[in-house]
């Protein structure tokens, strides 16, 4: 028989874990659902039509786990079903999930032409297909404790992998890759590295220790250490952390500091921008070369709406400033230390908001001696 053009999945609600209700080739092998690994091995083998039989409770995280320009058919119809066996091509079967490994042997999973199994399966569900043909390199996956037991292979599998191309792993026992990330070359992962989803790091980075990166695009030389960043893009030389946290929707660029303690989201970032430590920068747009200070938060919530903040290139943000969204701080402006910004800056103006300082002599000592606490 020739190589399998089509594939069929049956996706079962496993309803004999409690609170749990899941198909088990939805669950999660290294970050990636099951069925997704399926899919990529059998793109990968030429397959190029699909069917999932699947409950429309799941229906939209089962097409998730295929490429948006794959031929995929999710239904739980079986009219559905015999209309996509209408073909003389060998179609696999996968009645259970499993997980590519070159040396599985046959057993676990078949093909059979489409005519075929359209004639069997009009009158009855079933595997007894006469002209079914076993495949080989699949290994089934039972239940959740298969997945605990076979999770330390693949990820050993995948590092080495990695390494093999030219990735620097320092500990390869204390690090976690999803199969759908790309790492470049002489990046170094430390240990407690997690790189998850459809995650694109760099040539020459530095990731961890203790980072998490999910989704993302890192360009080259970029520094993340003990920091979460997430469906995000970061720049070429940019460093990131300790501490730092990243929040979806953000374009951070090149030659950044996300310092400690700082946390972005839903905001692009210029060029050459400094955010040292203890800010919060959400939904606005920053320029290039703009230095913010400690203590820096742009209030972006009213309680009902969302606002953005627009901050020119080269402004410089004072420590324990407010950014009242919706407002502009123009280029190349300065905001005074301690000020709540509520009106747009003028680029090249001096911003100065905090109430004039009064001094009370001798207050201190009067209330240490009214609470017997002078010494």
């Amino acid at each position: 028989m020739d190589h399998p053009q089509c594939a069929v999945f049956f996706l079962e609600e496993d309803s004999s874990i409690p609170a749990h209700g899941k198909p088990l080739m939805l669950e999660a092998v290294l970050f990636c659902p099951i069925l997704r690994w399926m899919s990529d091995k059998l793109l990968a083998d030429g397959v190029r039509r699909f069917f999932a039989v699947c409950s429309p409770r799941f229906a939209e995280e089962a097409r998730a786990c295929f490429p948006a320009d794959a031929d995929v058919t999710v239904s739980e119809q079986h009219s559905a079903l015999l209309d996509f066996l209408s073909t003389p091509d060998p179609v696999a079967v996968f009645v259970h999930p499993a997980l590519p490994a070159e040396e599985a042997g046959p057993g676990f999973a078949y093909a059979a032409p489409g005519y075929e199994l359209q004639d069997v399966w009009k009158e009855k569900m079933t595997n007894a297909v006469s002209a079914a043909e076993l495949l080989s390199g699949w290994l089934p996956v039972f239940n959740l404790e298969t997945v605990a037991e076979l999770e330390p292979l693949f990820r050993e599998r995948i590092v080495r992998a990695h390494i093999r191309a030219g990735v620097r792993v320092l500990d390869p026992a204390a690090v976690y890759i999803d199969p759908r990330v790309t790492v470049g070359p002489g990046t170094l992962l430390l240990p407690g590295t997690i790189l998850r989803g459809q995650t694109r790091i760099g040539s020459r980075c530095t990731i961890g220790p203790n980072a998490m990166v999910r989704d993302c695009t890192i360009g080259d030389e970029t520094e993340i250490n003990a920091s979460q960043v997430n469906e995000s893009t970061v720049g070429s030389r940019t460093h990131v952390g300790p501490f730092a946290y990243v929040r979806p929707g953000c374009t951070i660029g090149d030659d950044i500091k996300v310092g400690d303690f700082v946390e972005v989201k839903n905001s692009s970032i210029g060029d050459g921008t400094k955010i040292s430590h203890l800010t919060y920068v959400g939904d606005s747009d920053v320029g290039s070369c703009v230095n913010f200070g400690c203590g820096t938060v742009t209030t972006n919530y009213d309680g009902v709406k969302k606002y953005r903040c627009t901050i020119g290139d080269n402004a410089f943000i004072g420590c324990n400033t407010n950014l009242v969204a919706p407002v502009t701080v123009g280029e190349g402006s300065y905001i005074a230390a301690g000020a709540t910004i509520t009106r747009d800056v003028p680029a090249d103006a001096l911003a100065v908001a905090r109430a004039k300082q009064e001094n009370k002599e001798g207050w201190a000592k009067r209330r240490r001696r009214m609470y017997g606490q002078e010494k």
